[in-house]
């Protein structure tokens, strides 16, 4: 069967069974895994598919993907984007790292930091930097979202309004054309809003697959923060409306 015959197969399979793995398909059509792995890149290159780890997943305008499944998503760009986050944080300054599997693997790159105060609304942030001795660590309260080790909400807010932090590090679900950065949870968006807002410089680490997604709530335009770090070129005109605003693009790969 050739590849343009496949691929409605393939959407069909995903729209009933909602996930398709890179094996069962292989083995659905008889072809190589490899031959798989090109289709569902050239479907999530057409905004028709979500490539996750070991498959694909239809993309979703209203819910995030499971945060396991985020957590396997781009991994090698992630960890490049991060060292180059870190790289932007100097030693003894405070910083603020909230939810999110992109601001985990930052956290990674800051265990030889010294002289650090990080607070943070994400548990899994704390467990990781417990292994820097040198770095204070204080976490926000609120409601705890079991998903992915989030706090969130009002008790969160008002944690963070307290502080004043010299740089904060966030990530979001999607980025819109016009410059907008999206989430899907409005307590979240609430707690990314109030991060900006108490920063003195604010850091975006978003991959490329945040470029194609879509999600319904509006946290802060592009031009609220000083730095966007991804691994690939903005799409359309967000480099140059970027330059307008004064936000950094650091592109890493």
């Amino acid at each position: 069967m050739s590849q343009t015959f496949r691929h409605p197969d393939i959407l069909k399979i995903a729209q009933r069974e909602g996930k398709v793995t890179v094996e069962a398909l292989a083995e659905h059509f008889g072809v190589t895994l490899q031959t798989i792995r090109r289709d569902l890149s050239e479907l999530a290159e057409a905004n028709k598919l979500e490539r996750v780890h070991g498959g694909a997943i239809l993309p979703s305008g209203t819910t995030n993907i499971e945060y396991e499944e985020r957590r396997n998503l781009n991994q090698g760009s992630k960890v490049a984007m991060a060292r180059a986050c870190a790289q932007q944080i100097p030693e003894g300054c405070s910083v603020f790292l909230n939810i999110g599997t992109s601001t985990e693997a930052v956290a990674r790159e800051l265990l030889q930091h010294r002289d650090l105060m990080v607070i943070t609304n994400n548990m899994n942030i704390a467990n990781i930097l417990v292994d820097n001795p040198d770095c204070q660590i204080i976490v926000t309260g609120g409601a705890f979202r079991r998903s992915d080790g989030g706090l969130i909400g009002t008790l969160t807010v008002e944690t963070i309004r307290q502080f004043k932090f010299d740089f904060a590090v966030i990530g979001c679900s999607a980025m819109d054309e016009d410059g907008d950065i999206l989430d899907f949870d409005i307590q979240e968006v609430g707690v990314s809003q109030a991060i900006i807002a108490q920063s003195r410089k604010c850091l975006l680490v978003a991959d490329h697959s945040k470029f194609s997604r879509t999600a319904p709530a509006r946290i802060a335009s592009m031009g609220s923060v000083s730095t966007v770090v991804t691994d690939q070129p903005l799409p359309g005109h967000l480099t140059q409306k970027c330059i307008d605003w004064g936000t950094e693009v650091l592109v890493v790969g």
